[in-house]
């Protein structure tokens, strides 16, 4: 798993090919867990496939994310990831974004309209 800052506000987690993945998204959550600080975007670009294991990672760190006032932002899906999302009904759940620029694009615009409120 690849993790670097994008800005002092938001950490880039690129996930590895299965059968890493789960245990990776674990060591986010457990890392979050004690202390969320910033917002997430987890990259897709190297995932070839999806477990529920992973799927429910991703719940757990969505909501951890949200509880801390942060949001998780999923970016560079692959057609065959993007599918299962839509598939389980979870296009709904999570933020999608195309390319890392997008998701920072997106995070500094909710940023802007939380401020605005």
């Amino acid at each position: 798993m690849g993790v670097r800052n994008l800005s002092e506000d938001v950490l880039l987690v690129t996930l590895p090919q299965q059968p890493q993945q789960s245990d990776e998204l674990e060591a986010v959550n457990t890392m979050l867990s004690e202390a969320i600080d910033r917002d997430i975007v987890i990259d897709f670009s190297k995932v070839e496939m999806l477990t529920s294991e992973s799927i429910c990672g991703l719940l757990i760190l969505a909501k951890l994310l949200a509880g801390a006032g942060h949001q998780l932002v999923l970016c560079s899906a692959p057609p065959a990831i993007n599918d299962i999302f839509v598939r389980t009904g979870l296009l709904s759940v999570f933020e999608f974004a195309n390319t890392e620029s997008d998701a920072l694009t997106h995070l500094k615009n909710r940023k802007m309209s939380w401020s605005e409120a």
